[in-house]
């Protein structure tokens, strides 16, 4: 019987020890999150950027013969803006387009759906081909990087466009 006294004593520190930690972790739980102030819960926090998108391959540029042109965005083409064709992204959406033989690099943002030629990533506007020092050659390698969708650019404006609150 001895044995069995044992171990129902030794069984029992257990049980104490397991609550008082429960009730601890309880404690020091609740204290944390009081100890957080207003001021903090009320400051915007950055965005959290899930992914970052990118693409390498060839770059043509396109110009003169398309001015004035209906884009695939409704807006007429102007080979001066900082703009672009590509078949995947939304329209809107801003990118990154790197030569990768200067390493000179401009924003652009898409316009339009192409390029025409399959072996191309993206079709740039006269402007942004000469700003990357390709637009004699008519070719280059690049990387285009994601910096923004056209659904985030369109949230974005429309959250400028908001009237001010009322106070």
């Amino acid at each position: 019987m001895n044995a069995i006294r044992r171990s129902d004593n030794a069984k029992r520190p257990r049980r104490r020890f397991t609550v008082a930690g429960a009730l601890l972790a309880i404690l020091v739980g609740i204290a944390g999150a009081q100890t957080a102030s207003p001021v903090d819960q009320a400051r915007p926090r950055p965005a959290v950027h899930r992914h970052h998108w990118y693409e390498f391959g060839i770059a043509s540029w396109y110009g003169k013969f398309f001015q004035g042109r209906t884009t695939a965005s409704g807006e007429p083409f102007n080979q001066n803006a900082m703009t672009c064709a590509q078949r995947t992204l939304p329209l809107g959406s801003l990118l990154r387009v790197t030569n990768l033989r200067n390493n000179r690099s401009v924003i652009v943002r898409v316009n339009d759906r192409g390029p025409v030629p399959q072996d191309r990533v993206i079709d740039l506007s006269r402007a942004a081909a000469e700003r990357l020092g390709f637009s004699k050659k008519g070719l280059a390698p690049v990387k285009i990087e994601l910096i923004q969708t056209g659904s985030e650019r369109q949230a974005e404006l429309a959250e400028l466009n908001q009237p001010p609150a009322s106070r």
